[in-house]
């Protein structure tokens, strides 16, 4: 698949409106038949006696000859001001820029613009001037952070036009000490359509694939005489939430205007994630073979209700970004101080506490190798075709939780990258280019290993014969067999259990 993201910068163009009501005046084109009336720079603005508040810096996407698609399912805009060093008009400490912006879009070239979204946002400038600040500096450029400026969630229609602009009012204090803008240059990011296609075609097809095994795996469980246990109900469990985000409801992206599908997928794979932490802590703590508290979910509480309070956390954060920019797409949670140090404070204790979680798991996993090595001593005892049979059922499990702790390391990995990747453009320092293989890697990989957990992991209908128990455990002949830390009867412990626990040492 291609790259999964394009960056494309935008200079905007100076447009001039004289007109007194700037709210109800039509839309200023940088480019094409109507375009408005252009300045070169402010220097003519000043020499024509044009005012700050009759220029417009208005921006067209796509670039001239292009147009917008569905396929690019959503747009991400980011802001640089170019700033001149003036001593008569400098920049001021923790200067504040007012931004008056409008959004408006049009599917035809002679269409009328219609207006999405107007609003009048605050941005803190961030700014540094390398050379000392005298007359010879003056004309210079500052150097200025990146500004978080606009994010919609899709992408339904062919042009886009952005109109800004910088208000001033002196009584007020509004846009006085911002230094001398020459120009405002907008970074514009879409999802690559050739990758869009990869990632539906994948979602189509492993939707079915996941749908079947688990209407296999249920099927086997319900097939038993006993009631399902806690692992195969979280197995399952893991099944409905991978389902739930392989659904390929991004389809419709394609026909409808929905730009609350980013929110969405958030919310999907939140609870993906949610969910395959839980199972670990549960899968691991099922295995730990001298544990009395078993079968039964209160017992994990203590491991499972921080991933709960953590789920959260990161849902509300989520809404206070994403929620709010379906009403104004140019809201971000990165313009305020609070909301800079909140947003940050979320990503580095996510990021903590996954590194935890991931030590706490290794730990879980060394101890349950540590309880299996201690019992395989009971092997030599058996004939030899139980012994084969308990021997690869070790190997099997053994296997799985390597595959389990390799998952859980690049789960981890690929939620701090992917953090960082979209906060670079609000921090504006870092830079990570992650190609689409790892996206659809750790998506695929995902996928293989739910699959796998319900095809190793469902109830075997097998059973050995009267001439194969001698030297067992004691455990009756016929009993059915499983990859799992099951009960085969109510009464009666699963093999593997039988083979682990104290009493098979005793």
């Amino acid at each position: 698949a291609p790259s999964p993201t394009t960056a494309v910068p935008y200079m905007s163009v100076k447009c001039i409106d004289v007109r007194k009501n700037h709210h109800k005046t039509k839309w200023m084109l940088p480019w094409g038949s109507n375009h408005c009336d252009k300045l070169k720079d402010l220097d003519e603005a000043v020499s024509r006696q044009i005012e700050a508040n009759d220029i417009v810096f208005a921006v067209h996407v796509p670039l001239p000859s292009k147009e917008m698609s569905p396929w690019f399912q959503f747009m991400l805009f980011i802001m640089q001001l170019d700033i001149a060093f003036k001593m008569d008009n400098d920049l001021k400490e923790n200067a504040e820029i007012t931004l008056d912006v409008s959004l408006a879009y049009r599917d035809d070239l002679f269409d009328d613009w219609k207006e999405i979204a107007h609003a009048i946002e605050i941005r803190k400038l961030k700014c540094t001037f390398g050379s000392p600040k005298t007359l010879e500096s003056e004309g210079r450029h500052y150097d200025c952070d990146f500004l978080p400026f606009m994010e919609i969630g899709s992408v339904a229609h062919k042009y886009y036009l952005i109109n800004i602009r910088l208000p001033v009012n002196e009584r007020k204090g509004i846009n006085v000490g911002i230094g001398e803008i020459k120009d405002i240059r907008l970074v514009g990011i879409h999802q690559n359509g050739g990758f869009t296609k990869v990632w539906f075609a994948m979602k189509t097809f492993l939707t079915p694939s996941i749908l079947i095994i688990m209407v296999w795996y249920w099927r086997r469980i319900t097939l038993m005489t006993r009631a399902p246990v806690l692992l195969e109900k979280v197995i399952f469990a893991l099944g409905i939430s991978m389902t739930f985000i392989n659904i390929p409801v991004e389809w419709f992206s394609i026909g409808f205007d929905w730009t609350w599908m980013l929110l969405f997928g958030d919310i999907r794979q939140g609870i993906f994630y949610a969910m395959l932490l839980s199972f670990w802590i549960i899968f691991c703590g099922e295995h730990m073979m001298d544990q009395n508290e078993r079968n039964r979910l209160s017992g994990y509480w203590k491991q499972v209700g921080p991933i709960a309070v953590g789920s959260f956390c990161l849902f509300i954060f989520d809404m206070c970004e994403r929620g709010v920019q379906l009403k104004n797409p140019f809201y971000s949670i990165w313009t305020t101080e609070v909301g800079t140090e909140l947003a940050m404070a979320f990503i580095i204790v996510a990021g903590i506490c996954l590194c935890l979680y991931f030590l706490f798991l290794c730990f879980m996993v060394f101890q349950v190798f540590r309880n299996i090595s201690g019992k395989q001593s009971s092997l030599p005892a058996m004939s030899k075709a139980r012994r084969l049979h308990y021997e690869g059922l070790i190997f099997r499990f053994k296997f799985l939780m390597l595959i389990t702790l390799a998952c859980a390391a690049m789960t981890v990995i690929f939620f701090i990258v992917s953090q960082v990747t979209e906060g670079h453009w609000k921090w504006g320092d870092i830079t990570i280019q992650v190609n689409s293989a790892f996206f659809t890697g750790i998506y695929g990989m995902w996928n293989l290993y739910v699959f796998a957990l319900m095809f190793l992991y469902a109830p075997s209908h097998k059973n050995y014969g009267e001439d194969h128990s001698n030297g067992d455990l004691g455990v009756n002949s016929g009993e059915e067999l499983q990859l799992t830390t099951t009960i085969t009867h109510v009464d009666r412990p699963m093999e593997v259990y039988k083979l682990a626990r104290k009493e098979a040492q005793e």
